[in-house]
């Protein structure tokens, strides 16, 4: 859980939310009604314990209900999995304390989760809830009231903004898959490598380095990548082997190029692996990377050559 001294919420940031929900009915209405903020807001854990995912939509604010479904399965799944602080659906079990406060436990087969809700601090259409996960973090939740009830808005300083973390995600996810690229063609620098080694000369395509059937490894199928790269794509990317002779014509070097197909669907950047086994990268809007683009984060720059 993030850390409450980084995320808390003051009090003087209430106009700023009410500017950000003006939909909002009843621009200054007091926890009379029932369910109260408390109880909504332990409602709403109880359906991210459950991994409910139609029940805890009904729990956030705004346009975010809709946002929240629209969401591809995997990341209204990681999303339940932030506030119910489970990898696995729970049972929740909801009790009290000596004062009276919520105490609600969710019990998954991997974990117990026990969160510790605080009193709240209404303001106008607005209440703060101070959260202590036991053995974990303490954290503030922000709820609005709106026509039918007390609705999620804000975790710790962090709006939840649903449509814009979906971009979030799925740039992060994106970057991601980029990364994962970028490890194949060194996986598949090595494989070359290693066939080299083993058979004396470089593999004409990427096919040759392919699955072989069991105890026939040979130079026209090495088993050394998957059945898919070695048709030339894995990923939604397009990989692209060429030898490149020596200055003396020998069949000594190689490089390998990645290109997204179709370009922004699995990845924006193509990228290009040199003789040396460095890689470099770019958006080139689709086109295939080349030795002239950039080196990726974390590759160095071959040393200079004396003169």
């Amino acid at each position: 859980m993030p850390n409450a001294s980084r995320f808390s919420i003051c009090l003087s940031c209430v106009l700023l939310l009410a500017f950000l929900f003006p939909a909002a009915p009843t621009l200054f209405a007091q926890e009379t009604g029932a369910p109260d903020s408390a109880a909504a807001l332990s409602d709403a854990l109880v359906a991210a314990c459950k991994a409910n995912e139609t029940q805890f939509a009904d729990f956030l604010a705004g346009s975010n209900p809709a946002a929240f479904r629209a969401l591809p399965a995997t990341q209204r799944a990681e999303f339940i999995k932030r506030i119910s602080l489970s990898d696995l659906p729970g049972k929740p079990l909801i009790s009290s304390d000596g004062n009276g406060h919520i105490v609600l436990h969710c019990r998954a087969p991997n974990t117990t989760v026990e969160y510790r809700l605080g009193t709240p601090r209404v303001r106008e259409n607005l209440a703060f809830i101070s959260v202590v996960v036991v053995d974990s973090e303490e954290t503030e939740f922000g709820l609005i009231h709106e026509t039918n009830g007390w609705k999620l808005l804000s975790l710790g300083l962090v709006l939840l903004d649903i449509p814009q973390l979906s971009k979030q995600w799925a740039q992060a996810d994106l970057a991601a898959h980029e990364d994962a690229i970028i490890a194949t063609l060194h996986e598949t620098f090595e494989a070359v490598q290693t066939y080299h080694r083993a058979f004396g000369r470089l593999p004409e395509s990427l096919a040759e380095l392919g699955p072989a059937p069991k105890g026939q490894i040979s130079p026209e199928q090495a088993s050394l990548i998957s059945a898919e790269l070695a048709k030339g794509a894995q990923g939604g990317y397009e990989f692209r082997y060429r030898i490149v002779p020596d200055i003396s014509g020998n069949d000594t070097e190689f490089e390998l190029a990645a290109t997204p197909r179709p370009y922004g669907t699995n990845g924006h950047r193509s990228f290009f692996l040199d003789a040396s086994g460095r890689v470099h990268g770019d958006d080139k809007h689709g086109a295939v990377a080349t030795v002239d683009d950039p080196l990726v984060a974390g590759e160095k720059a071959a040393p200079e050559k004396p003169e």
